[in-house]
This record gives structure tokens, C-alpha cells and sequence, in this order.
């Protein structure tokens, strides 16, 4: 019986401090983008000066065994993808784009609990093959001008649904993500729309019948569909 009870207090102990620790990289990590991050755009010259507050939460999202409760893995992945996009800035800075780093998104591969992973690692693999959930591409920021701006709070379980929905209607309403020219009967959209248009057209539904589902004005699915091309240069504050 006494054994059985210290292996308990020790399981019950090892939970915690799991649970506690991934608090923590939620909490550091919120702190941290509100630190470096305004209007979407990211101060990696003044991260690149002292990078130790983002080394601490990429050394304890290395600790970490992720939760199997779908809004704490989701959330804990799109954080890493976002704060490992910013050190693969960081560990090649000054860039111009990410795309000046080889292998940036394909290649360069992180430790991120327990697992060995490159960003298309946690973004086609951990998120979009585990989630039928099309929304991801506008909180997933890949480092460039052409991504959906990063937001200077952290994604957190508790109202992930939340954030991944208005995200997603800020971009699709806005004049960024795609551009609207009623006159001409033409949409011009972001170039995601094309690179993975599996997710946008699930049960036969068109590109614009899912832009059409977050449009408080609706778009007619006569319009035709073009693609602009992707702006990579890099999404850093300007200091001028």
C-alpha cells in the first residue's frame, strides 16, 4: 500500500508540474509577443540584441509533453510555429525574408517536446492533418508581409476558438488577405488561397463559398478568382 501511495504522489506531482510548465510557456510567451510585436509586425532587431527571454520559452517548450485535449495541443503548436519562425529570423539575422535562409521552412529542424520538427513539420503534419480546420492558415505567420499578422498575444486554450475565428474574419474582410472589385466581377486573393486550396474547398463548397461563410458583405460566386502575388519580405518593425 505505501508503495502504491509514493507512486501516486509521484504521478500526481509529475501532472502538476506539467500542467504548471505549460501555463507558464502560454503566460511567457503572451508576455513576450506584447513585448516585441505592434501592428502585426516584429522588433527582431531589438530580440536579436538580447534574445534570452525567447531562448527561455523555446527551452521550456523543449521540456514539455503536450496535452492531448485538442484546444491545448492546438494552441501550444500554432505558439511554437510563430515563436520558431521568429528564431530562424533570429539565428539568421539581419534577412531580408525568410525565403533568404534556406531550408527555412523544409529543413532547419527544432526541438520542440520531445520531437525533432521542421515548421512545415508542425504546420502540414502536428495541425493540418490532425485539424480539418481552414482557419489555421490565418493564425500560422510565416515571417513575411504576406502572411496574416501576427498577434501580440498568445493563442491560449481557453478561447482559441475565439481568436482563430476573429483572425480569420479580420483577414477575410479586410483589404490584405484578398481585394474585391465589384465593378470588374473579380477577386483578387492572397496566393494561401491557391497553395492549399484542398482546405478551402472541402464537400464542394468554392474558395469563395468559404470566404463567403466570414463576409459581412457577401461576395457572388460568379466573381472571378485571381491571385496576387505573396509579398515575402520580412515583417520587421521599421525604425525609421
Amino acid at each position: 500500500m505505501i508503495r502504491y501511495s509514493s507512486i501516486f504522489i509521484i504521478l500526481f506531482f509529475s501532472i502538476s508540474l506539467q500542467a504548471q510548465n505549460s501555463s507558464s510557456f502560454f503566460s511567457l510567451t503572451d508576455q513576450f509577443l506584447k513585448t516585441h510585436v505592434k501592428n502585426g509586425a516584429v522588433d527582431y532587431e531589438t530580440i536579436y540584441a538580447d534574445p534570452r527571454a525567447l531562448n527561455d520559452i523555446l527551452h521550456l517548450a523543449s521540456t514539455l509533453s503536450i496535452s492531448k485535449d485538442a484546444e491545448s495541443y492546438k494552441a501550444f503548436w500554432i505558439n511554437a510555429y510563430n515563436l520558431f519562425v521568429i528564431k530562424g529570423v533570429i539565428d539568421n539575422y539581419p534577412l531580408k525574408s525568410p525565403l533568404d535562409k534556406a531550408g527555412f521552412f523544409d529543413k532547419v529542424s527544432y526541438n520542440i517536446a520531445g520531437k525533432n520538427v521542421t515548421l512545415n513539420t508542425i504546420e502540414n503534419k502536428l495541425l493540418r492533418a490532425v485539424f480539418n480546420d481552414a482557419r489555421l492558415h490565418f493564425v500560422l505567420v510565416c515571417g513575411a508581409k504576406g502572411c496574416p499578422p501576427l498577434i501580440p498575444t498568445a493563442y491560449l486554450p481557453d478561447i482559441l476558438e475565439q481568436q482563430l475565428q476573429k483572425q480569420t474574419e479580420l483577414a477575410i474582410n479586410g483589404t490584405s488577405f484578398i481585394k474585391v472589385n465589384s465593378k470588374n466581377k473579380r477577386v483578387e486573393g492572397s496566393e494561401i488561397l491557391k497553395w492549399y486550396k484542398d482546405d478551402f474547398v472541402k464537400k464542394g463548397q468554392s474558395e469563395i463559398d468559404f470566404l463567403n461563410q466570414f463576409r459581412t458583405e457577401k461576395i457572388s460566386t460568379k466573381f472571378k478568382l485571381t491571385y496576387s502575388s505573396y509579398n515575402w519580405t520580412l515583417n520587421s518593425q521599421s525604425k525609421k
